[in-house]
């Protein structure tokens, strides 16, 4: 038995032995392929070839590590060393792929004829089977030999027409500067696998948005729109639409979107997405006409709720005061109509702020808000209640009430949206009463925040404040704006003019005039006094074109000129003085868009 113990134990430890042995050399093995990588990368190639040499003797079959090593040589331009690797390989695998890196090497010591010879040898592997494309294709690929892959992947089809190369092919049109048939390739592609329609998309895309947008994106829409005549299939509906929402052009997109409803009415999600869009975009126009068609053709009432809320939102930001009382009446009706539920949230905020900021009567306001916090809400509801609620007391100048809500919201919900847009009320409630070195710390910390338009807004409100203490260390200017800022939340516009007026005027000169000016224009257009909206802008360009607003100025003047006023012959040029000028403006890609479609770039 102590004999059987024995064999059985050295047994064992011989098993353990050579796992131990794999295992350090296989970690050898890696650690010596990573300072190869590393060396190649650095461009160090006289140590990535010795390294690659090493490893292809350990591994002499090794594809990956033969590539790397005829890299190395070539450039190093040791053609002959990389000829005789080449040789060897082919020699002993005979790989069509091997035939491409051995034309390629010719190549590069400028022996076009036999590049050429051995490329032909690597499509006549495809002639006998096609199935050698994958490989081959893929080696011309690598080189940038596009002609020569299109080449390939053409053949195999010609050869097996059930392969598809769809997607490989419009990429190769894509980099040769074909853009037509890069666009006919993707969008078969999708029409055949709609499951890959995401990321063609992804990739028109990225087509769309460089410098020759215009000629792109016109022949991306006529190629479009020739597939949805000849097919009329509900497919070329939905990409038409997708193009046309990512031109921003939302009444086309909602063409679209009725057509396939029509031929397809289970469902108003897409149109519910399309109107939220227009209306955050500010085509309010459109986006009435689309929540006017969701109220028409659903009997949802989480639909019909949403439609009407944004409706009634659209209605209120325009409306004059003489309209409140209608407005007020019609709120009432709605709730009404829906009930006080937590279905109708929405509709019971948007009263609730109705009656504080139009109306004047936070106490109102706020009573409805009492009521919407004894429903069963979910957290975000609750969220959303509590932010009203805080709006409502900051209105009041209740700051250290406001504050408390605010914080709740934040601690309740720290890494989401609306926790970071509470965080940013809770600085600009410290803004509001003049603690900026508070608030300075806080809009500081949400210039990072994810979502772009508060990181823009905590961005904006930290430059504020830091260039205005620079220059005034007593702060009086900077209170002063903050005050007149406060008076704009509180909607009363006709006071914040007079307070931004007299900031104009008594700090002429000064680091705070230009942002003055800036405010003042805003104000101005909040009253429909496009002119005067101008002329506090124009004094930006003329006089302050070094300042961090010049950017605002000119695109806010050109949005006036070409949306307000219809003159977009004025517009253009301010259009194009942002973009030939401001590159980094948040503003550079939609004054892009708008300038090219002025200029009669395309027909979008």
């Amino acid at each position: 038995m102590c004999y059987f113990s024995t064999l059985c134990f050295q047994s064992r430890m011989k098993k353990i032995f050579l796992f131990l042995t794999i295992f350090f050399a296989l970690a050898a093995v890696a650690q010596q392929d990573q300072l190869a990588q590393n060396y190649f990368d650095k461009g160090d190639f006289d140590k990535a070839k010795i390294s690659y040499e090493e490893l292809l003797k350990q591994q002499p079959g090794n594809g990956y590590y033969f590539q790397k090593l005829v890299d190395s040589y070539q450039q190093l331009q040791q053609y002959d060393l990389a000829d005789k690797l080449i040789q060897d390989r082919l020699a002993r695998f005979q790989q069509g792929s091997v035939l491409v890196e051995l034309g390629y090497n010719f190549q590069l010591r400028k022996d076009d004829s036999k590049a050429k010879k051995y490329y032909e040898q690597a499509l006549d592997k495809i002639r006998k089977n096609p199935n050698e494309v994958y490989n081959i294709a893929s080696v011309f690929e690598r080189k940038v030999l596009i002609d020569y892959a299109l080449q390939a992947y053409q053949l195999a089809l010609t050869l097996e027409p059930k392969l598809n190369f769809n997607f490989q092919m419009a990429m190769l049109y894509g980099q040769s500067g074909n853009t037509d048939m890069m666009i006919d390739k993707f969008l078969t592609e999708a029409f055949e696998n709609p499951q890959n329609s995401i990321m063609i998309q992804n990739q028109l895309t990225r087509f769309m948005t460089e410098d020759g947008e215009a000629t792109f994106n016109e022949s991306l829409r006529k190629a479009l729109l020739l597939r949805a005549q000849k097919s009329q299939d509900i497919f070329w509906n939905q990409y038409l639409s997708w193009f046309y929402v990512q031109q921003k052009e939302y009444g086309k997109a909602f063409i679209q979107e009725k057509a396939i409803y029509r031929r397809d009415s289970e469902s108003l999600a897409n149109i519910e997405n399309l109107a939220q869009l227009a209306n955050e975009e500010g085509e309010t126009e459109t986006a009435k006409e689309i929540f006017t068609f969701m109220l028409e053709n659903t009997n949802d009432l989480d639909l019909k709720i949403k439609a009407n809320y944004y409706l009634m939102e659209m209605r209120i930001a325009a409306a004059p005061e003489k309209d409140y009382k209608t407005i007020e009446t019609d709120l009432a009706a709605l709730l009404k109509q829906f009930g006080i539920s937590p279905y109708s949230l929405k509709l019971q905020i948007l009263e609730a702020h109705f009656v504080t900021f139009n109306l004047k009567n936070p106490e109102q306001g706020k009573a409805i808000l009492k009521t919407a916090l004894d429903l069963p809400l979910n957290k975000y509801d609750l969220a959303d209640v509590k932010m009203e609620l805080a709006d409502i007391l900051l209105y009041e100048e209740k700051f250290n009430q406001a504050l408390i809500y605010y914080s709740q919201i934040d601690d309740d919900l720290k890494n989401d949206v609306i926790g970071h847009e509470a965080s940013l009320k809770a600085a600009k409630t410290s803004y509001f009463k003049a603690d900026f070195s508070w608030a300075q710390q806080q809009f500081k910390a949400l210039k990072s925040a994810s979502t772009q338009l508060i990181a823009n807004d905590a961005l904006e409100y930290f430059l504020l404040i830091n260039d205005n203490t620079a220059e005034d260390s007593t702060q009086v200017a900077l209170k002063k704006f903050a005050r007149a800022d406060y008076l704009l939340y509180q909607n009363k516009n006709t006071e914040a003019l007079a307070q931004f007026q007299s900031i104009l005027a008594a700090f002429k000169g000064k680091e705070i005039e230009p942002v003055t000016l800036l405010r003042l224009g805003k104000t101005y257009e909040k009253l429909n006094d496009y002119n005067l909206a101008l002329s506090q802008y124009r004094e930006i360009i003329d006089h302050h074109a070094e300042s961090i607003y010049i950017d605002e100025a000119l695109y806010f003047s050109a949005e006036i000129y070409n949306k307000k006023l219809n003159l977009p012959e004025k517009a253009k040029p301010l259009y194009e003085k942002l973009l030939f000028g401001h590159e980094d403006s948040i503003y550079f890609i939609d004054a892009r868009k708008k300038f090219r479609q002025l200029r009669g770039d395309s027909n979008l």
